[in-house]
């Protein structure tokens, strides 16, 4: 039963983590929006900047675990890119160092768990008080109180870890590179148990200050709680958009890759700390502990910050996006080389960008196709649409300015019109995805309305949603292209067959309204015969524009 209670206890935990997670997520993104993510972008405007932030941020609450947690939330809410959660990843790890120093000099640690269950009730207050009109900001810091309580019952449903019964750590020491790598496991296994690198270190500050464990030993030790920290960030990425799951993977390289090259290094390091602390080792052996952190966690911050830029595009290639999962938010930068040619090499990039964007438009109609069946309509994944409708505003924003910002370089006449016919496109594309964003909600509401449609009637429109299909599937093949007269004579003759039959169904259906047909059924039906025919016509404004391009 002891075995049984326990799990349920740990399951309980972790949901407390992961749900409070999501709902501070969600919270933040709806409450604060693009004001935080102003806030945010200035905080974390450049490396040194964003190291700065996680480094105050950890100082405060007391434990790197949570603002690492927070920065994965932040990255899935859109707020941080992946390349600002760096930094702030970075200087987490230096801010965390403070515990040490505090537990060393007064013998006192802060616990943020005190303020989790205020933080609740103060966030379910703004929900349900609606004057206040702070719902989404309650639902932020309930989702605060939660995780932080899920971080504290992590710590206590496991075994109580203390000097007393850590002792048996002495007689694993005094052999050499053997005992420095059972410390390192050690300390691993202390913080993934108690979930906290912060009260690792204080175990191991306690254990060497009552002689248990010598110095390399303890060393040893703090170097493997660094790894075991990463337990938390992990966990709280489970279940998130990949941006999060990369901010994730940065926070377990930086911590291990750093561990493992000071246990390499582990003599010189524990010199310069020797060097630092004044004095033989015996008689300072907690302030020792404290500056070893401290000096590990800024050299290795020093180390990785000028590679951020590397990390996470080896992060991108290591975790790759789920299926038909679309990335949380879009940027788009010029292209770092001289003018001239940048010219080319931006414009390039465009076309890249653009046949992306043609990628998601088909993405979409492909799920809302798989919804037209044979006497019957199918429900689509809205989420999935509506993340992927939001990515596509996202890039019609980036690459609007970007082509705008192409136009004052120095590029000839036929760049400068191709640059007006792809802005042309790209506001096409966008009206695509509306229209297939559109088709998903009226498929769904149909179904949630229990809407009834005859069988033929269906039947009449798969060969209009296979024209559509086809007329898409023409644009994603001819991206980028110019169109001769063939192929637009093509295209043309696409479009005059998608508006013969959209004629023809709404004819149809008019007639079965006079004959007394369900109202709400036949309108319902008219407009995805309209935004059916609507994704053509946008398709067709297209073919014209690659056909005025050279």
């Amino acid at each position: 039963m002891e075995i049984i209670s326990f799990l349920f206890q740990l399951l309980g935990s972790l949901g407390f983590l992961l749900y409070g997670m999501k709902m501070m997520s969600d919270g933040i993104q709806k409450s604060a929006g693009e004001n935080l993510h102003k806030v945010l972008g200035f905080m974390t405007g450049n490396r040194v900047l964003s190291v700065l932030t996680g480094l105050f941020i950890t100082m405060i609450i007391q434990s790197s675990s949570a603002t690492t947690v927070m920065v994965v939330s932040f990255v899935n809410a859109g707020l941080l890119t992946l390349k600002q959660s760096i930094g702030v990843i970075f200087g987490a790890n230096i801010g965390t160092t403070i515990t040490a120093w505090i537990v060393s000099i007064f013998g006192f640690k802060f616990s943020i768990s005190a303020f989790a269950i205020p933080m609740f009730g103060v966030g379910f207050i703004l929900t349900v008080l609606k004057k206040l009109k702070g719902k989404s900001l309650g639902e932020a810091f309930m989702g605060f109180g939660l995780l932080f309580l899920g971080l504290d019952n992590l710590s206590s449903i496991m075994p109580t870890l203390d000097a007393q019964n850590m002792g048996f750590l002495s007689s694993m020491t005094g052999n050499g590179w053997l005992s420095i790598l059972i410390g390192l496991f050690a300390g691993i296994a202390i913080t993934i148990i108690i979930h906290s690198s912060s009260a690792a270190t204080a175990i191991i500050l306690t254990l060497s200050y009552n002689g248990l464990i010598p110095w390399e030993f303890a060393a040893a030790m703090v170097l493997g709680s660094n790894i075991g920290t990463t337990v938390d960030a992990v966990l709280a990425s489970i279940g998130t958009k990949v941006n999060a799951r990369r901010a994730a993977l940065v926070h377990v390289m930086f911590n291990v890759i750093g561990s493992m090259l000071a246990l390499i290094f582990l003599k010189p390091l524990l010199s310069l700390v020797d060097i630092l602390v004044p004095g033989p080792v015996e008689q300072s052996i907690t302030t020792h502990i404290a500056m070893l952190h401290t000096v590990f966690n800024v050299i290795n911050t020093l180390l990785f910050l000028p590679f951020v830029n590397q990390l996470a595009n080896l992060t991108e290639k290591l975790v790759r996006p789920k299926k038909d999962e679309t990335p949380d938010i879009y940027r788009l930068e010029m292209p770092q080389t001289n003018r001239r040619e940048n010219a080319s090499a931006a414009l390039l990039l465009a076309e890249k960008e653009i046949s992306n964007m043609t990628a998601v438009v088909t993405s979409m109609f492909q799920r809302i196709r798989q919804c037209f069946q044979e006497g019957k309509f199918i429900a689509t994944n809205k989420e999935a649409l509506a993340s992927e409708e939001t990515y596509a505003d996202q890039m019609q924003e980036e690459l609007s300015k970007y082509l705008v910002i192409c136009t004052e370089l120095p590029v000839t006449e036929d760049q400068r019109n191709n640059i007006s016919q792809m802005l042309h496109i790209v506001d096409e594309l966008e009206s695509m995805t509306d229209d297939c964003y559109s088709v998903g909600i009226l498929l769904n509401r149909s179904i949630e309305k229990k809407m009834h449609f005859a069988k033929e009637d269906l039947e009449r429109l798969e060969p209009y949603v296979t024209l559509v299909e086809k007329f898409v599937q023409f644009i994603r093949d001819n991206i980028n292209h110019h169109l001769d007269e063939t192929k637009l004579k093509e295209a043309q003759v696409i479009e005059d067959q998608i508006d013969l039959f959209r004629k023809n169904l709404k004819k149809v259906a008019r007639k079965r309204l006079e004959s007394g047909a369900d109202v709400k059924s036949e309108l319902l039906y008219i407009d995805l015969v309209r935004h059916l025919e609507k994704i053509g016509d946008r398709a067709f404004n297209i073919s014209e524009a690659l056909f005025e391009t050279k």
